[in-house]
């Protein structure tokens, strides 16, 4: 038989054939439920010193195949990733899910199809992939990527679209496929592997860092982090930092984060306070050694501040 270290590496080879160099960071899966696995992607923000691995993916092993949850931020990573997978079993790689579609998660999305999986997403990101803005987004990546974003990186759409929940089996398994968004996206999914009591939630949940905010609807977001506190699963994956066995309390972290912005941005907005006045005079304290403050806070608190203004016009 052929050892799984052999099978890992000629599926890196199989689905290598591509331009873009492999790369040099560790991509690893770690055993955090009976059948599902984590790929801990690197701290802070996407950046060349670590290749643009700042985010998870995760992954299930069933009896009939491989569900995996999100595809890593660039090709080649995303071969890394079918290659940490058939580290762990043969396997076929039957379905790919993506929370969302924030380059640092769909990215390796390629990769994953050329070895067989189907792709599933939300249809709340039909309008945003029918828009300009991929495209504008992978020019930024080529250049702040490269080489691991090159010409021949392309924006993969789903096989299939989903318009609501769905449940599945696989291999004896079951699987429940729930839209939590509108929240930090449109189209946010979270996949509940019900024999492992595990629940994935994407960029719902960021451990140990500062979330990304962009262009979030943060109330709604809330909203969706109280049910996901109320689930009380064995264990939570989200989309950066480590895997979560206390569930509702790694979820302060966002939770408060996303409070905090909305307290202080909110009442400048209301006082007609300019941004930069409100965010230089901001005690940022509690949050400033979190790994990505320096890159994200600014752009969070700014967008939170319009956000904040647009809420206070509908009252």
């Amino acid at each position: 038989m052929i050892g799984r270290a052999l099978l890992a590496l000629l599926a890196l080879l199989a689905v290598s054939a591509h331009a873009a160099p492999p790369v040099s960071v560790p991509v690893r899966a770690v055993q955090v439920a009976a059948h599902t696995w984590l790929v801990h992607g690197m701290a802070g923000e996407i950046s060349r010193t670590n290749e643009g691995f700042n985010s998870n993916a995760a992954f299930v092993v069933t009896g009939d195949g491989v569900v995996v949850f999100d595809a890593l931020g660039s090709p080649p990573l995303g071969a890394a990733l079918v290659a940490a997978i058939r580290a762990v079993t043969p396997q076929p790689i039957r379905r790919v899910i993506v929370s969302h579609f924030h380059a640092d998660h769909f990215y390796g999305l390629q990769a994953l199809q050329d070895a067989g999986a189907q792709v599933w997403a939300h249809a709340a990101a039909r309008d945003y992939l029918a828009s300009d803005a991929p495209q504008l987004r992978l020019a930024e990546r080529r250049r702040s990527l490269a080489p691991w974003v090159d010409r021949d990186t392309r924006i993969v759409a789903p096989d299939l679209w989903l318009d609501g929940d769905v449940a599945f089996e696989m291999g004896n398994l079951h699987f429940q496929v729930m839209h939590v968004g509108p929240a930090h996206t449109a189209e946010d999914l979270a996949l509940v592997v019900v024999e492992d009591d595990a629940i994935l939630v994407g960029d719902l949940m960021f451990a140990g860092r500062i979330p990304f905010v962009g262009e979030a609807d943060s109330k709604a977001w809330l909203l969706a982090i109280e049910t996901l506190g109320n689930s009380h699963p064995k264990v939570m994956i989200g989309g950066h930092g480590a895997a979560s066995f206390d569930a509702a309390a790694d979820l302060e972290l966002t939770r408060d984060y996303l409070l905090y912005l909305r307290r202080t941005m909110g009442e400048a907005a209301d006082a007609m306070v300019s941004f930069d006045q409100a965010y230089a005079r901001t005690d940022w304290s509690r949050f400033a050694h979190l790994p990505a403050f320096e890159g994200a806070n600014r752009r969070n608190a700014y967008n939170t501040y319009l956000l904040m203004e647009r809420e206070g016009l509908e009252r």
